[in-house]
């Protein structure tokens, strides 16, 4: 176990990327305290998103920027290395066969080194997530 000394939560790996104080109210914000050499990635995907979803409300949802519109769409944050987008895990298995080679997946997250974002494949995620959603019924939705 890993106590961190800023804010005395526990992780169990050492070092844990984590949020540190208080959560940021805003997308503003958000990207306000990001190291400056990486706010100009981070603004590139927000505007790839709110392009690709001009009616998705901006809001902050796990202390992450995100896309919502009756629900999460999609979700970003900066980390050490990347962006994580969040689409979900259903985004992931369908756009599986993009992503292999190119940046690493897991369940729900896709990790895009700085300076690799592909706006394109971006748009036809953050639109296949505003699809399956409105596609989704209403039983599917609570």
């Amino acid at each position: 176990m890993w106590t961190c000394p800023k804010c005395g939560r526990t992780f169990a790996r050492t070092n844990q990327s984590h949020w540190c104080g208080e959560k940021p109210l805003s997308v503003d914000e958000y990207l306000a305290r990001q190291p400056e050499d990486i706010r100009p990635e981070l603004e590139q995907m927000r505007g790839i998103l709110r392009r690709a979803l001009p009616d998705a409300e901006e809001r902050i949802s796990w202390s992450m920027p995100t896309l919502w519109q009756e629900h999460n769409l999609i979700h970003f944050a900066a980390a050490k290395h990347h962006i994580g987008l969040y689409p979900g895990d259903a985004a992931v298995r369908h756009f599986k066969d993009e992503l292999d080679g190119r940046y690493a997946s897991s369940k729900g997250s896709i990790r895009i080194p700085y300076g690799a974002i592909d706006a394109d494949l971006v748009t036809r995620i953050a639109l296949w997530c505003l699809e399956e959603e409105r596609q989704a019924g209403p039983e599917e939705k609570a």
